[in-house]
């Protein structure tokens, strides 16, 4: 079974994305801050990351660079769920490592074509 470490600060947001990604057959790892999944990923190295942008402590763009810095940080497929939607943001998240780019707010449809797009599923 596929892990996913879902990085996001509204335990909402983790609590949906949990449940369409169950549904897809990943194993759910959750971490509140880029900080915490930092963490995660020293101990743990996930085959996906679901990444919010804006989050305390370390932001979705300072943690993507930490994780693509680190021995086996390249292996995880990395794809941003954020609202921050202008074209900066999205060349910055491309040019920093990140697979894809899902807009929210997202669905099921939306997660298992763009986890599809990048050979998740």
């Amino acid at each position: 079974m596929k892990s996913c470490l879902i990085v996001d600060d509204s335990k909402v947001i983790r609590m949906v994305a949990r449940r369409i990604l169950e549904g897809l057959q990943f194993e759910i790892m959750e971490a509140a801050d880029g900080k915490i999944a930092l963490e995660t990923c020293l101990k743990t190295m996930p085959d996906a990351i679901l990444l919010d942008w804006n989050m305390p402590v370390m932001n979705g763009i300072d943690f993507l660079r930490a994780l693509r810095g680190l021995d086996g940080g390249a292996a995880p497929r990395v794809v941003f769920c954020t609202t921050e939607n202008d074209l900066a943001h999205i060349q910055e998240a491309i040019s920093a490592g990140a697979n894809e780019y899902i807009m929210k707010p997202f669905d099921s449809d939306i997660i298992e074509a763009k986890f599809s797009q990048i050979g998740l599923i």
